[in-house]
């Protein structure tokens, strides 16, 4: 039974380090926020993680969301930070946070961040069993938007975007 709470310790750690979550209150940082220059096409993994959410919404009855390119770069911007430095973090969220308030009209901004799951179905699943996840994904919000980028090593790194106008 030791041995078995152990595994349940070391996988709840394991959990929270894969994934994490934010909201305005956090970060104090103030750098400039870099955007790609072109328009994004969203990949599969990426427009099935935001189906799944908008399914979970509806099916507790809460509005769903809708996509918005701007915050697509914002949230790129910040996978392809992690991705290049091999972390997974809220960095830098107080900009992105200003810089939705400022371009996209946003009033409140919160974001998920994971790092390592393979597919769109576990990414989701995770943030669903993380309370302060899951008050993001079923938080009052009108707009969201979504990241996932791969490092060399093929593993890929996730930032979920919200905000409410």
């Amino acid at each position: 039974m030791k041995l078995f709470n152990k595994l349940l310790v070391l996988v709840f750690i394991a959990a929270i380090s894969l994934s994490s979550c934010t909201t305005d209150s956090m970060d104090t940082e103030n750098a400039s926020l870099e955007l790609p220059q072109t328009t994004l096409d969203a990949k599969d993994i990426e427009i099935e993680i935001l189906n799944l959410i908008n399914d979970h919404r509806a099916s507790l009855g809460l509005a769903t969301l809708s996509e918005m390119d701007l915050i697509k770069s914002v949230a790129y911007s910040h996978t392809d930070y992690m991705v290049v430095n091999d972390v997974v973090s809220h960095a830098n969220f107080y900009t992105r946070s200003n810089y939705l308030k400022q371009h996209a009209g946003a009033t409140k901004v919160t974001e998920n961040v994971a790092y390592g799951y393979s597919s769109a179905a576990a990414v989701v699943r995770a943030w669903l069993n993380s309370e302060s996840h899951k008050e993001n994904l079923e938080g009052d919000f009108t707009d969201f938007d979504v990241s996932a980028e791969t490092n060399a090593d093929g593993r890929w790194y996730f930032t979920n975007i919200f905000i409410k106008k």
